[in-house]
């Protein structure tokens, strides 16, 4: 039976040459849940996504993936509980399918080096799904950004995580990329019962998308909760610094965040 959190931060302070970037005591991410991370730049958004990975060690405290510290897991453990999309993809001269394939490796005995009808037909599954089963021949470097995260995101499926972390996957991305993109993400925690954290600047987006968000300030949540609890005036400012409205949108319980021009704040 899988744990009720799929994802767990007990005092857990982590950053870099010993200077603290993130201190949190306590987070607790519900296994189907799909919540988003907010805050401005230098918040600790990323370094919050290499503790939760694993890339970085905490100074103390720990991070726990369905009930077990990151810390006991290897990193073939690792890619098989969580998936991780970054903000860009590198363009390499890779065939997309070749690239969506690699996330079997984690599942993949180490004595073999060819994958099987299965994996293909794994991969092939989940590029149909993000509409890049099309371009499978084409390689990465010939593709759009937006495509080359639907191809990302298609690897991560192929991984078959029951978390999947997004670091700014629409970064850099026209509208239409971003919707398209997170339609796709929302669909998969809802029909998949993935577990989806996101990390993303834009509030409107975070707000449309999420169930819950976190609201991070100077590395610590400021606030935890629905986009109607977080995205008040007084939270957006007192944290971003800045002057903003916040209207209804089309959902009630999700608002609009719209920056106000001119003057200190």
């Amino acid at each position: 039976m899988k744990p009720a959190n799929a994802i767990e931060l007990h005092d857990l302070r982590c950053g870099y040459d010993g200077r603290v970037i993130l201190d949190i005591p306590r987070l607790v991410v519900p296994a189907g849940e799909f919540v988003g991370v907010i805050g401005p730049n230098g918040s600790g958004k990323t370094t919050l996504a290499r503790a939760v990975s694993g890339v970085i060690a905490p100074y103390s405290g720990r991070v726990l993936l369905d009930g077990v510290d990151v810390a006991r897991l290897s990193f073939r453990a690792r890619a098989r509980a969580l998936a991780v999309v970054n903000q860009s993809v590198e363009a390499v001269n890779m065939p997309l399918e070749d690239y969506v394939l690699l996330g079997r490796l984690p599942r993949r005995p180490a004595t073999r080096f060819f994958e099987t009808a299965r994996e293909v037909a794994i991969a092939r599954e989940n590029m149909l799904l993000t509409g890049t089963r099309a371009s499978g021949d084409t390689p990465l470097d010939r593709l759009s950004g937006g495509e080359r995260q639907l191809a990302a995101i298609a690897r991560a499926l192929t991984q078959e995580a029951g978390i999947l972390l997004l670091d700014e996957p629409t970064a850099h991305l026209d509208i239409a990329h971003q919707v398209r993109i997170l339609d796709l993400v929302r669909r998969l925690n809802r029909e998949r019962g993935i577990t989806v954290v996101l990390i993303i600047h834009d509030l409107n987006l975070a707000g449309a998308y999420c169930d819950r968000l976190v609201l991070l300030d100077n590395g610590t949540p400021r606030v935890c909760g629905t986009p109607r609890e977080v995205l008040t005036r007084s939270h957006v400012e007192s944290v971003y610094r800045a002057r903003v409205a916040i209207l209804p949108g089309p959902f009630p319980e999700r608002p609009l965040v719209v920056p106000l021009p001119g003057g200190d704040f």
